[in-house]
């Protein structure tokens, strides 16, 4: 249910120009999220916090060209999995898995003109984020004194900002590289027993890194 929304996002990008595939490009690579280094505060103990890992996963961009310098690019990747580890009381201790998948539609500014071989452009756009399959720690289980323990994590709506390039190297193939800035924050929540016990709002905010190659159809 969650992933729907980025499967709708996909599906609306290429559906943009059902006949001009050659204003479609697809870039594969390397994608990167690396959350924010600041923990994030348990709100019934400011002492202890949290704070995600960071993770590489397979990054799938698409681009529309509506002309030479303007492009739509829609950011996917595979699921990226994060640990959430304590901080602070809770310094050492895994306090849960999680997967989340950070879909982004950007609008790019390309400079120069396609002439040119490297092309570097900026972008500003927005991001979805859901969160999914989040499972708490044994260590956690073990704080709270029960197995029953649930983990649950609120979607998130943000900004994004964009830089990056596009190198050439043919007419069809070329490299991609671009680092975004994402605005990530979500309400969590950990129930033992069915009850409410601990609640954080979860600042991610990470730096998205992707560096793949380019084809242009």
């Amino acid at each position: 249910m969650k992933t729907k929304l980025s499967i709708a996002l996909l599906t609306s990008l290429l559906a943009l120009s059902p006949v001009a595939n050659a204003n479609l490009s697809v870039n594969v690579g390397a994608i990167n999220v690396n959350p924010d280094n600041d923990s994030s505060k348990i709100n019934e103990a400011p002492t202890l916090g949290l704070r995600g890992d960071d993770n590489t996963q397979l990054g799938i961009t698409i681009d529309y060209s509506f002309n030479d310098n303007w492009v739509l690019e829609l950011v996917a990747a595979t699921p990226f999995s994060h640990d959430v580890q304590g901080t602070g009381g809770l310094a050492g201790n895994k306090i849960a898995d999680i997967k989340q998948l950070p879909p982004s539609l950007i609008a790019q500014y390309h400079f120069l003109d396609s002439t040119y071989k490297f092309r570097p452009f900026v972008g500003v756009g927005i991001n979805y984020t859901t969160f999914f399959d989040e499972k708490p720690s044994a260590a956690l289980k073990a704080t709270l004194g029960t197995d029953d323990v649930e983990v649950k994590l609120d979607d998130s709506f943000g900004f994004a900002a964009q830089a990056g390039f596009n190198y050439m190297m043919s007419e069809n193939w070329g490299l991609h590289g671009m680092v975004s800035l994402i605005d990530i924050d979500t309400d969590a929540t950990v129930y033992a027993d069915g009850a409410k016990a601990l609640t954080s709002t979860v600042e991610i905010d990470p730096v998205v890194a992707m560096f793949g190659v380019k084809y242009k159809f």
